[in-house]
């Protein structure tokens, strides 16, 4: 018997701290796909690793969400914990950014969509460590530590592929024409923003813009590539509206929990 899915209230703040939490989980289920893929065994080691340390800030940003008063409840009125929170909530509740759920792809797509939200993290997390919520700022403390060293690893496979061979730079321009029109979901602000913002939460996504092209401007510049022209295309994942993909994340996901209920070992 499958578990039944749970219901969150429309509640602005637990909106902003799960779009953060899902955005990391999904994409560190995603980089955990690479465990015994990887090109080299250091970068399958390496590629584990962040993938852990995105599903750390996942773990805390989900068990705070679930703590956040009235609105950590789910419509029954049940508080709900991380692994509720991860395992028992249908697609269009999840608040990721789309460029989090799209498939593996070959090691340029990998790292390079590594480097383009490693770096958004990294100034994300920068900014919410002023956050007037105590523990969310303690999250993004160390949170932009990690999501440092994820976009130094990153930047540096990237500069290495652009610079490499002419399959390299082939593969990592494709890579390029794939993810970037994905990016401008990143800076898009709605109510969830815009509320974020009024309270000291934390920033609107669009102030993240400037610092975050600045920083990926001599990273690109190094590899050789450059970003497309911009697209009047705009995903949606944070609102709900997901990719194909995003089904197939969570089927694999949330199998085990929702096939034996509860079930712990």
């Amino acid at each position: 018997m499958q578990t039944a899915s749970i219901a969150l209230h429309d509640d602005p703040a637990q909106q902003f701290v799960l779009r953060l939490a899902d955005t990391c989980l999904i994409h560190s289920q995603r980089l955990a796909e690479w465990c015994g893929h990887a090109p080299v065994l250091e970068e399958d080691i390496a590629l584990a690793n962040m993938a852990l340390d995105l599903l750390g800030q996942a773990r805390a940003l989900l068990t705070h969400a679930g703590a956040m008063g009235a609105s950590g409840a789910s419509e029954s009125g049940q508080v709900l914990d991380e692994d509720q929170l991860a395992y028992l909530r249908d697609e269009r509740a999840f608040r990721n950014v789309t460029l989090a759920e799209l498939p593996r792809g070959d090691f340029a797509f990998a790292v390079l969509r590594n480097l383009l939200l490693a770096t958004w993290l990294h100034h994300y997390w920068q900014r919410l460590a002023t956050s007037c919520d105590a523990e969310l700022a303690a999250i993004a403390g160390k949170a932009a530590k990690e999501a440092r060293y994820h976009r130094q690893h990153a930047a540096d496979w990237v500069i290495r592929l652009g610079d490499g061979t002419d399959e390299s730079a082939r593969r990592l321009r494709e890579a390029m024409a794939a993810l970037w029109p994905y990016t401008a979901e990143l800076f898009e602000d709605d109510a969830t923003d815009a509320h974020a913002a009024a309270s000291g939460l934390g920033p609107a996504c669009s102030e993240l813009r400037a610092g975050w092209t600045d920083e990926l401007a001599p990273v690109f510049e190094q590899a050789g590539i450059e970003p497309p022209q911009p697209t009047p295309f705009r995903s949606h994942g944070k609102r709900g509206r997901h990719s194909e993909h995003m089904g197939y994340v969570l089927a694999e996901m949330q199998h085990l929990q929702r096939s034996f209920p509860g079930a712990v070992w």
